[in-house]
């Protein structure tokens, strides 16, 4: 593919001109691959929201190579360091209070006083955020309410030609979106991903709840509708017609045309890393209905219903 970049320093170095430019290219990452574009520039912003079909209340997430440059921006405390310190660089979001003389644009936190920030592990987008002078924007790179993509090709499936820089950081090894915490105002889980509230709690030292509902969109991943393939599904379903993808998970299920099985061993981590790659494949071998199986609710279990009861509604 002409517009597929590998990773090597003469890409690294195109992509940084691009991105000087403000201009937007697609970028890997250990989650899902993202749109980037410069967080400083509103004309950088204006071109990602335009390019997804986002609505201008969802905020983006600001991403960052380390603490230093974080400084500038928002207001860090104690748990924040707590946090960082064990699950950073890694997929996890944090929003904090903004300060008010950060340069990031109102539009990428959509004028919100609070701004959501990662600082991501995929060895590529840490080579390219280190040698920017501007944090980056990444949303994941799909059209707005669609299924994420997990590849470079995933991203040439959602806008063909519109996106000219695609740089391969091979297939992202997570599979789903961070898991996102609040730490201003109330601590609390607004979108779970691979790091559970548990594993949160535990450095915290105290109980963490996921928001069930939230009056203010303070990050990604909030909408009612999200992560859809564009197909009605049906979840906890104990059975599948012909005509119908079925999605199941675990050992006891025969292989058959319309069987598409998250992971035969029972792993909920490679569930997680092949839902969307299934989705996916769902939509493009044009399926009109998808029935899943009841999915467990424990460890990224929790993430993957969460995106399943998006996608569905």
């Amino acid at each position: 593919m002409k517009n597929i970049y590998k990773n090597s320093p003469s890409n690294l170095s195109k992509a940084k001109k691009i991105l000087e430019k403000n201009n937007i290219i697609a970028v890997p990452t250990e989650t899902v691959y993202g749109l980037a574009g410069n967080a400083y520039s509103n004309s950088s912003i204006k071109k990602i929201y335009k390019l997804k079909k986002r609505p201008k209340k969802n905020p983006l997430i600001i991403h960052y190579y380390n603490i230093k440059e974080l400084r500038k921006d928002a207001y860090i405390d104690e748990k924040f360091l707590k946090l960082y310190k064990k699950f950073s660089p890694g997929p996890l979001t944090y929003v904090l209070r903004k300060k008010k003389k950060s340069k990031i644009s109102s539009l990428a936190n959509a004028k919100l006083k609070s701004i959501a920030v990662r600082f991501p592990k995929n060895i590529t987008i840490r080579n390219l955020l280190k040698q920017l002078n501007f944090p980056l924007a990444i949303p994941s790179a799909n059209i707005s309410s669609n299924v994420s993509p997990i590849s470079a090709s995933d991203v040439i499936d959602e806008f063909g030609k519109k996106i000219n820089f695609i740089l391969d950081g091979g297939r992202s090894t997570i599979g789903l979106e961070s898991t996102v915490i609040s730490l201003y105002g109330k601590t609390k889980i607004l979108r779970p991903g691979v790091i559970s509230h548990k594993k949160i709690g535990k450095i915290l030292k105290k109980n963490i709840s996921v928001s069930k509902k939230t009056k203010e969109l303070r990050s990604p991943g909030l909408l009612k509708k999200h992560y859809s393939p564009g197909i009605p599904i049906k979840l906890n379903c104990k059975k599948a017609d012909k005509k119908t993808a079925f999605i199941v998970f675990g050992r006891k299920y025969k292989k058959a045309g319309n069987v598409f099985n998250l992971s035969s061993g029972g792993s909920l981590k490679e569930a997680a890393k092949n839902l969307y790659k299934t989705l996916r494949k769902i939509k493009n071998l044009k399926y009109k209905k998808i029935n899943v199986v009841k999915i467990p609710k424990h460890n990224i279990g929790i993430a993957i219903n969460d995106r399943l009861r998006r996608a569905s509604h």
